[in-house]
């Protein structure tokens, strides 16, 4: 992640808090890929319960072989269980089909340059759990 240099700040404020959630997948006993999730209010729906993915990053060794995409299908497990009707992120647009391959939709019109990389990103979403589900 960060053009794979290690002196990077990938640190949030948020990370040590209760509600925010890290997930990781191993390949051999090594970190090789990483996702974290913390409550946010949804660009989208603010009325829905969301969190928002950061820190999305997949060891470039293994990109392609299914370990992002389980770690977010775990990571959404997870999520439903808690009650989060709705997951979010800034994308970058080179990780773009990643994303819609395992259901994230695009909002039209959402794309920029993020402050922190200079790299185009676009806004992605995700419900993971609807109103009925909710309710019960």
């Amino acid at each position: 992640m960060r053009n794979n240099n290690p002196e990077s700040l990938v640190a949030d404020d948020r990370d040590t808090e209760v509600s925010s959630l890290h997930f990781g997948g191993f390949n051999d006993g090594q970190v090789v890929v990483s996702a974290s999730f913390y409550p946010s209010t949804t660009p989208l729906s603010p009325e829905l319960v969301t969190y928002q993915l950061r820190y999305m990053a997949t060891d470039f060794d293994v990109q392609g072989r299914g370990f992002g995409a389980r770690v977010l299908a775990f990571a959404e497990v997870e999520l439903r269980q808690r009650g989060i009707e709705q997951v979010w992120a800034n994308a970058r647009d080179s990780a773009l089909g990643f994303y819609q391959a395992i259901g994230w939709s695009t909002v039209a019109g959402s794309e920029h340059l993020s402050a922190e990389t200079q790299l185009p990103h676009t806004v992605i979403f995700k419900r993971i759990l609807d109103n009925a589900e909710s309710a019960q």
